[in-house]
């Protein structure tokens, strides 16, 4: 195929999303991506324990082409984006956001950022939603709701964007605790485990390791 629409992970190609043999048809495609890109509100910053970051490029292929493609990061440093295929060149690329899922620990299943809102964060109620370690606590009367992210660090990413959202949607029916004190943890603790769920559970810090 003549173009390409490849995922970049940290600069490198992660992946070939589609194929299209004409260049219509591939920015059409690539643009439509960009487009349904803004919808994604939490995003994946860790993978497999390293940070990372994502783009999407378009690539055509053209066997006289040589030329090194690169990118600014932050810093504003120029950063080399890596091929492996010396018979592509970027056209176009831009930042992407994959979609992070979080795991919800009763259906034992991952589930998207507009999934928990419109499941457990329904209005007509209070919810209080309080952070556990690597977990998040929901609250809505006697129904209580246990979910987990990757890392402690990871729930408080998790929570500060929720807490923008719902002030974006001027939402106040929701009470959002990052850091409770210990009475408040105990309290949790007793309370999630009279649900059934297991203290090993409850104590772990992390789903994941960092390596290298």
């Amino acid at each position: 195929m003549k173009y390409l629409i490849v995922l970049f992970k940290n600069k490198e190609r992660k992946r070939i999303i589609k194929k299209f043999k004409t260049y219509d048809k591939a920015i059409n495609f690539f643009d439509s991506q960009i487009l349904k890109n803004k919808e994604i509100i939490f995003d994946k910053a860790v993978e497999n324990g390293n940070y990372c970051s994502f783009e999407i490029g378009l690539l055509e292929k053209d066997s006289n082409n040589f030329d090194l493609y690169f990118v600014k990061d932050d810093m504003g440093r120029n950063l080399k984006i890596n091929l492996d295929d010396p018979e592509y060149k970027i056209l176009k690329i831009s930042n992407y956001r994959v979609e992070e899922l979080i795991f919800d620990v009763s259906k034992n299943k991952k589930i998207s950022f507009s999934k928990f809102v419109t499941t457990y964060l329904t209005k007509g109620s209070i919810k209080l939603i309080s952070k556990l370690n690597n977990k998040v606590v929901v609250q809505d009367d006697n129904v209580v709701n246990l979910f987990s992210l990757k890392s402690d660090e990871d729930c408080y990413r998790f929570l500060g964007i929720l807490e923008n959202y719902m002030f974006n949607k001027k939402r106040s029916d929701c009470i959002i605790v990052t850091d409770g004190n210990i009475a408040q943890k105990k309290y949790l603790y007793n309370l999630l485990q009279s649900k059934g769920i297991s203290k090993s559970i409850l104590y772990k810090q992390s789903t994941t390791h960092f390596k290298g």
